[in-house]
């Protein structure tokens, strides 16, 4: 018996990377792997908060995640974790869900992302238009940005709401409560990690300098790190009067995550359709445009993107099970893997260690990093993380690609990224539609009283179809039996709408006495024609 459907075959990419494996290449995945670590956690500690959880939450899930996935994905170096894209998501369902809810979602999510690696359906998410991925990314960005802007200048809010137009309603009217030490902290975070990333391009250009040294120091030493350890010392040792992680959430337990299941209904998985569509299609999208960009800056050969999805399936089935949040493939962390010297998955694992040792050993000191620099943090990551370079280039885009991509950004940020995926592919397919029907023409070549010719280019199919009408009106018009002769020599498609009115064509010619003529037929509309007997109808009626 064979199946309908090929499924995908389950092969991990870390059984052909650890082939003929060296220790020289082991001690540069271990090298980046504790680099990307480092760089991990103040990220995944930020991403957690930020979204409504507690701290450890993005931790956690940092851990799981990047183990599973770089022990089962189809990448060489993809890092995975908890990731900005998922803080407007996360934060919207809590809000309305709430926790248990939550995990729900996220572990039918995974189910979900493993079935489309499984049936082959990972490159379906390339088809996703640009513009609708330059959108959503950009909403996101500013999302994000503005979830911050409370911890970033230290207002007094209890919670802030989901929504956008709440959010700005809020803020407003909490102005009056800034604190200033929270606010120059946050600005010499942001600024901090502005002026870090360019620092070894002017270095390098100052003769006399240790270049090589500078590299080698600038590489090993992580911007967000060097502004978490030293602006919280300088707000520890100051005693500045700003919230902490401690005075907010306790602190950071010293202690691996515990399995507990939560409450479980199919009536609840019925209520999180939604939520759970829009974490699946989110994390396929984000964990394959990363696998891409990994692809392009590592040289290593292509990614699986099934089995990728799979992995991350797996991954966000798992993670839920542990306290943990939604998961998938980070750029931040995946870059800095690559150009750490990452050459296999091993770093992926290596860097998921790297956590556990400083959850197990360091996890007291978090309780003193102010919530104001991880602000800065993610306002620097949602500057990075939105595409305004194609705002620049705007005018240069053709008007549907404005459409959808504005559409979906201002969808994003005064809805949510639920019914901007939604409205975003709708808008993209009807789009689609409107220009391949304007590639479809009819030229009428010629015409005297006994017969009439045209020419058919493109695609004839439903959104075509209204073309056909001069001919249609060339029949109604024309003396008794008129012969019409339709060159398809350039129809390159044939919908059943398009052979429809072909039909009905065909039987407006027969009814005045005259008869239609087809030369040129292409193999596909051949094709359908002889499987709905058009074709034997036709040649039936010439004498």
């Amino acid at each position: 018996m064979t199946l309908p459907v090929q499924l995908s075959s389950f092969r991990p990419r870390l059984l052909d990377a650890v082939k003929d494996y060296s220790q020289e290449r082991f001690f540069k995945d271990a090298g980046a792997g504790i680099t990307v670590g480092i760089v991990a956690l103040p990220l995944a500690m930020a991403f957690a908060i930020a979204s409504g959880l507690q701290p450890e939450a993005g931790i956690w899930t940092a851990i799981m995640a990047s183990a599973l996935v770089s022990s089962l994905g189809g990448s060489a170096v993809q890092i995975a974790g908890p990731a900005g894209a998922f803080i407007v998501i996360v934060y919207g369902i809590l809000e309305r869900y709430g926790l248990a809810n939550l995990l729900i979602s996220t572990a039918c999510a995974g189910v979900l992302m493993y079935l489309l690696g499984l049936f082959k359906l990972g490159t379906l998410v390339r088809y996703v238009p640009v513009s609708i991925v330059v959108g959503f990314t950009n909403g996101i960005a500013v999302l994000i940005a503005l979830s911050q802007v409370k911890d970033f200048l230290g207002l007094r809010v209890d919670k802030m709401p989901a929504d956008f137009f709440s959010q700005i309603g809020v803020i407003g009217s909490q102005l009056g409560t800034i604190n200033l030490y929270a606010l120059g902290l946050a600005l010499t975070c942001l600024i901090g990690l502005f002026v870090w990333t360019r620092l070894f391009q002017v270095l390098h250009q100052v003769e006399g300098l240790p270049t090589d040294r500078v590299t080698r120091l600038t590489s090993r030493m992580p911007g967000p790190i060097v502004a978490l350890i030293s602006l919280t010392i300088l707000a520890y040792a100051a005693s500045f009067p700003v919230e902490t992680i401690g005075s907010r959430f306790g602190g950071i337990p010293q202690t691996l995550p515990v399995f507990a299941l939560p409450d479980f209904s199919w009536d609840t998985v019925r209520l999180l359709f939604a939520p759970t569509l829009t974490i699946a299609l989110l994390g396929a999208i984000e964990s394959l445009l990363c696998a891409r960009v990994a692809d392009q800056i590592s040289g290593l050969p292509r990614h699986d993107p099934n089995q990728e999805l799979m992995a991350q399936g797996l991954a966000n089935f798992v993670v839920p099970f542990f306290g943990g949040m939604p998961a998938t493939g980070t750029i931040a962390r995946t870059v800095t893997n690559v150009r750490a010297g990452a050459t296999s998955p091993i770093s992926g694992l290596v860097h998921a260690l790297t956590l556990v040792v400083i959850v197990l050993l360091a996890a007291p000191l978090a309780a003193h990093v102010p919530l104001a620099v991880l602000a800065g943090v993610l306002m620097y990551m949602a500057w990075n993380m939105g595409e305004w370079r194609e705002l620049v280039h705007f005018r240069q885009y053709s008007t549907h690609y404005k459409l959808l991509m504005l559409g979906t950004f201002f969808l994003t940020v005064v809805f949510d990224l639920t019914v901007a995926l939604q409205v975003g592919l709708i808008l993209a397919c009807v789009l689609f539609v409107r220009r391949m029907s304007s590639l479809f023409r009819v030229v009428e070549t010629s015409r005297d009283a006994e017969s009439a010719s045209f020419q058919l280019y493109g695609a004839l199919f439903f959104g075509a179809v209204a073309k056909i009408d001069p001919i249609l009106s060339t029949v109604e018009t024309a003396p008794q039996g008129l012969e019409i002769r339709l060159d398809l020599q350039s129809l390159q498609s044939l919908d059943h709408s398009g052979l429809e009115v072909l039909e009905q064509l065909h039987k407006a010619i027969l009814l005045r006495g005259g008869r239609l003529v087809m030369t040129g037929l292409n193999a596909q509309p051949r094709e359908t024609m002889v499987r709905a007997g058009f074709l034997a109808k036709v040649e039936a009626a010439i004498p």
